[in-house]
């Protein structure tokens, strides 16, 4: 079970502050609790409600299987990111934001690709034969890659959902997601705009220990809806082998016992043929006469003994 949300322990991170009364967005008007010494105080019940409710739905889409996409790239959040959502295995993006990320994922594809093909020629030995300006290029072009896209390696769809850290700054990020319909979670400060966001963590999203905080309840859900995933794998796989070993084997018909070969009754042998050429002419026609065989009278002994055979 993931950490209750405690409003105290979010009021000692910091997450109430907001911005500079002058730099709101009036769209943030129902998660403002008040305004002192210029400065917009976030209501924290709100806050904590927020969370709850992200968390029940990133928990489910964990279940899924599906990723969960973490954006970060201002300084102070990107190793607090990178860090958490790594807990989780997770997909993160804590540089530049590359354009067309979700929009043209198939390019970005082909780009982290070409990582695993100059991993596989340091393998085979086929970089070795590069020149050595060559390999430079190439071990160039790999630790770009690797520092832009080595996050996103195991990401082979695109994410079930997004979840962002300061959508002002992640503002390319936040109009791909819509795009493609995909959900968006993100840290929603008072200069904000909360109408794109699906669900809207209303929090101080600038200071170090405002964003540890949130994400350290996130990642707990995410990590709660992983674990209850590997015990419904873990389960339906012990039940197929129960059901297996349970199900009754099939006895084996007893063989019939094959009936006695009768034996083939011998063969009567073929009455020797009647020698017809010993016989006479006068015999041979008292034997067609019996026979029925007509002009008799003017045959002659070979016509008969043929007629006869």
């Amino acid at each position: 079970m993931a950490n209750k949300i405690e409003v105290k322990d979010l009021l000692e991170a910091g997450v109430h502050f907001g911005h500079l009364t002058r730099k709101w967005n009036p769209s943030m008007a129902p998660y403002i609790y008040m305004e002192r010494n210029g400065i917009h105080v976030i209501n924290l019940y709100k806050t904590a409600a927020k969370i709850e409710e992200a968390n029940e739905a990133l928990k489910k889409i964990a279940a899924s299987g599906r990723k969960i996409l973490f954006v970060a790239t201002k300084k102070q959040a990107k190793d607090i990111v990178a860090e958490k959502a790594a807990n989780v295995n997770m997909p993160y993006i804590t540089e530049r934001w590359p354009g067309g990320m979700l929009t043209n994922f198939v390019t970005i594809r082909k780009a982290v690709k070409k990582m695993a093909t100059i991993d596989r020629m340091k393998k085979d030995g086929t970089f070795l034969t590069l020149s050595k300006k060559e390999r430079l290029q190439v071990d160039r072009l790999r630790a770009k890659l690797e520092k832009n896209l080595g996050s996103i390696s195991d990401m082979t769809r695109l994410p079930g959902a997004l979840f962002i850290v300061d959508t002002m700054r992640e503002h390319i990020a936040v109009k791909e997601a819509l795009k493609l319909n995909i959900p968006i979670f993100a840290m929603v400060d008072t200069n904000s705009d909360p109408k794109q966001i699906d669900y809207v963590i209303p929090s101080n999203d600038d200071a170090s220990k405002s964003i540890e905080a949130i994400l350290s309840h996130v990642t707990g859900a995410v990590a709660e809806g992983l674990s209850e995933r590997k015990s419904e794998k873990t389960a339906e796989k012990e039940g197929a082998s129960e059901a297996k070993e349970a199900a009754p084997k099939a006895e084996a018909a007893p063989k019939t016992e094959a009936a006695p070969k009768t034996e083939a009754a011998p063969k009567t042998e073929a009455a020797p043929a009647e020698d017809l050429n010993s016989k006479t002419v006068a015999e041979l026609k008292e034997m067609a006469t019996a026979k029925g065989v007509e002009g008799i009278s003017s045959m002659k002994k070979a016509d008969l003994v043929a007629a006869l055979s």
